[in-house]
């Protein structure tokens, strides 16, 4: 079952890396996480800086500001990991290009050479850039192209962070995967969905119809000649 139709925990997760591939011994530096329940945020969130033991590339550097000297007094990744697996184990992952993510996280737990096995072993994982490209052919489907497409203001993010990065994700996972999926919960008695979904009295006044006038008749069908004029048809004379 996809993340979509599930109704169990989700953890949008994000990490920052020290440069683009684990065959270069490139390691995580950060962490970013936050859950959803019932699709629902619960401002529980997991969020970490890690010693890489080893330089950033520079070009990385460029993308998310994370310098070396920032990380020097940070935990090893053998130092938070127990705590990490704690926080996604059994959850629904939804990652934005899931690969490298998740290739960076095995490479990780492979290190630690604990038996720990890989990430689909004990988690879920649902790739937002495949969903997107599926939902949005054609278009482009970046983290930042997606805020611009669902109305999500994203103008406070100047540089890659793995936490503020997932909590964006988050937002755009609700909207992209069908918004609000309810107004109650899904334990709501009887009494409380009757309460919002209440019938119409039959002895109710009549609504007042008002019909369009000549003028406006006319006004419209210039608009609408304008449109088929324009695009070669017009939806409202199909």
């Amino acid at each position: 079952m996809s993340a979509v139709e599930s109704n169990n925990r989700i953890v949008v997760l994000d990490t920052e890396t020290t440069g683009l591939s684990t065959q270069d011994g490139h390691r995580i530096i950060e962490i970013g996480c936050v859950e959803l329940i019932n699709r629902k945020l619960t401002h529980n969130h997991y969020h970490v800086y890690i010693n890489p033991e080893r330089q950033i590339d520079a070009g990385a550097m460029e993308v998310h500001g994370i310098t070396n000297e920032f990380l020097q007094d940070k935990p090893l990744f053998k130092d938070i990991a127990a705590d990490f697996l704690k926080f996604i184990r059994g959850a629904e992952l939804v990652i934005h290009n899931a690969p490298f993510d998740i290739g960076f996280m095995d490479y990780e737990f492979d290190i630690l050479d604990a038996g720990i096995g890989k990430t689909n072993d004990f988690c879920t994982v649902f790739d937002s850039l495949v969903y997107a490209r599926k939902k949005h052919p054609g278009q482009r489907n970046s983290l930042d192209a997606l805020c611009k497409r669902y109305g999500i203001d994203n103008s406070h993010r100047e540089l890659h962070g793995a936490l503020l990065d997932s909590e964006i994700l988050a937002d755009v996972y609700l909207l992209m995967t069908g918004g609000q999926s309810s107004l109650l919960d899904e334990d709501a008695t009887t009494t409380e969905i009757e309460r919002v979904i209440q019938p119409l009295d039959k002895n109710r006044a009549q609504l007042n119809i008002i019909k369009c006038s000549a003028d406006e008749l006319q006004a419209h069908e210039k608009t609408l000649n304008l449109l088929e004029k324009s695009s070669g048809s017009c939806l409202w004379r199909q």
